[in-house]
């Protein structure tokens, strides 16, 4: 789904409108009307949009993608056992409880 989506998703699943979230992370409502619907924004606009919708952005590395992408959806990637922690690694990080 593209991430314009997931903001507007994101946003109502939390009952706001486009220009409530706008106030609380200081853009106009037309600033924020562009985020969803499909504008150009910068990283650091997209990072202050998702704060504002108490999300994270995250780069997940492609090789990753799938086993998260099932995680998240609470299903098992495929090949993957359920054992497996998708996330070991990630960050290449060989002790995954470093710095937790």
């Amino acid at each position: 789904m593209p991430i314009h989506d997931e903001l507007k998703r994101r946003r109502q699943a939390l009952s706001l409108t486009q220009e409530q979230l706008a106030g609380r992370i200081g853009m106009t409502r037309q600033q924020y009307q562009r985020l969803e619907r499909g504008g150009n924004p910068r990283l650091d606009t997209l990072i202050q949009a998702a704060d504002g919708l108490n999300t994270r952005l995250v780069l997940v590395p492609i090789e990753k993608w799938h086993a998260v992408k099932a995680l998240l959806e609470g299903e098992p990637a495929a090949g993957t056992p359920l054992d497996v922690d998708p996330w070991q690694g990630l960050l290449d990080d060989e002790d995954s409880d470093h710095g937790r």
